[in-house]
């Protein structure tokens, strides 16, 4: 399978935003009330950067991009 780069782009988008969604959930999970929001914003970039990475090297193993 050899899609375009147009359809790359657009699995690549699909991944990124999928990323930005579980980082805002687990962002919202990690934050508690009247606790400052730095580690909450830390948690969530991690879990950005592991779901994005997850995402995109099970995509490329499979052979999509």
């Amino acid at each position: 399978m050899n899609p375009s780069l147009g359809v790359k782009m657009l699995i690549f988008l699909s991944c990124f935003l999928f990323s930005v969604i579980v980082a805002i959930v687990a962002g919202l999970i990690m934050h508690k009330p009247n606790t400052p929001k730095g580690p909450a914003f830390l948690y969530g970039g991690g879990a950005f950067t592991g779901s994005l990475t997850l995402c995109l090297l099970t995509l490329t193993s499979l052979g999509v991009l």
